[in-house]
C-alpha cells in the first residue's frame, strides 16, 4: 500500500513536468489541497513531512528561492521538484550506514 501523500506528490509533479527534466516545482500547500480541500492546512505539516522523507531517500528535492535545503534546517515557504542525478546520489551519499547485525536478527 502506497502512501497518499506521496502518491499525490508525484502526480502533481508528472504533471507538471512528465519527464522529470525540466526542474519545476510544486508547493506543498497544492498536494495539501488536494488531498484535503477543506482543510488543507492541517495536512501541511505531514506534507511536509513527507517529502522530507522522500528527499532524506534521494526521490525529491525541497528547495527554497530555487536551491535545494539542507534537510536538517530548513524553514519557512518551500517548493517541491524532482531530484537531479546529483541531488539523488548526494542524498544517497549522506544516509546513515545500516547498522551492521551482530547475531543475523535473533531476539533471544
Amino acid at each position: 500500500m502506497s502512501d497518499p501523500i506521496e502518491t499525490a506528490i508525484f502526480e502533481k509533479l508528472s504533471a507538471i513536468d512528465p519527464k522529470g527534466t525540466n526542474g519545476k516545482s510544486i508547493e506543498p500547500a497544492e498536494v495539501a489541497k488536494a488531498l484535503q480541500p477543506e482543510q488543507w492546512q492541517r495536512m501541511m505539516p505531514k506534507v511536509r513531512g513527507t517529502a522530507l522523507g522522500l528527499m532524506r531517500q534521494g526521490k525529491l528535492t525541497i528547495t527554497k528561492k530555487g536551491k535545494p535545503v539542507d534537510p536538517n534546517a530548513f524553514k519557512g515557504v518551500i517548493r517541491l521538484r524532482l531530484p537531479t542525478a546529483d541531488e539523488t546520489a548526494a542524498a544517497l551519499a549522506a544516509r546513515p550506514a545500516p547498522l551492521a547485525d551482530e547475531d543475523d536478527g535473533d531476539f533471544a
